[in-house]
């Protein structure tokens, strides 16, 4: 990165972003130091304007933000820095400082899931029943996700609600492992159903 410290006096902002959940954490002033010291110890370290020194986000409350990703904007002058925050990050004790609340979308797991399938695919260690299913092939993979979706049909008609969500979760993870076999990710779904909602859309 070629950051323009000059062009507002050796201070860039710094947005900070949860890299999970996207949600806007704070804004913070870095000079080239605070940068290459964030860089290197892999936590959010701020220029503090009104002491004129360095500050570790966390290093007195212990609720730091750790470094995920960094990127500067179209000009140079702004920064967006991704972080896992390890606590609150307002010092009133607040998710964000603007209030907010910073929760993690149960959703976003299923893109997780998804990647971590993708490198079972790819590195098939042994011991892994993902691996096993791999290997068992298209029609067992296909198999797997009839059995488990006729499991969620028992629970939902006469069932608990408990269970339900048990059998659900197993005809998902199987659906999951059947798409990437074929090369799709669970979002291919999810786009077809974003299509789906727009009131032009006919089926086909």
């Amino acid at each position: 990165m070629n950051i323009d410290f000059e062009k507002s006096g050796g201070l860039v902002p710094a947005i900070i972003q949860d890299a999970t959940t996207k949600t806007v954490l704070m804004l913070g002033y870095m000079n080239k130091e605070a940068l290459e010291k964030t860089i290197e110890t892999r936590k959010v370290t701020f220029f503090s304007r009104s002491r004129q020194c360095l500050w570790t986000k966390g290093e007195t409350s212990g609720n730091f933000l750790e470094l995920v990703d960094i990127k500067s904007d179209c000009d140079n002058d702004t920064l967006l820095v991704k972080a896992n925050p390890t606590g609150p990050t307002c010092h009133t004790g607040t998710d964000t400082c603007w209030g907010e609340t910073n929760e993690k979308n149960p959703l976003l797991f299923l893109t997780y899931l998804q990647d971590f399938i993708n490198r079972r695919h790819e590195e098939m260690p042994e011991g892994s029943y993902t691996t096993s299913l791999f290997k068992d092939g298209l029609n067992r993979m296909a198999q797997k996700v009839g059995e488990e979706a006729l499991e969620a049909v028992i629970e939902a008609c006469n069932g608990t609600n408990e269970r339900l969500i048990y059998e659900g979760s197993d005809m998902i993870y199987h659906l999951i492992v059947l798409l990437t076999s074929k090369g799709l990710r669970i979002e291919d779904l999810a786009r077809e159903l974003q299509v789906r909602h727009d009131p032009n859309w006919h089926k086909h």
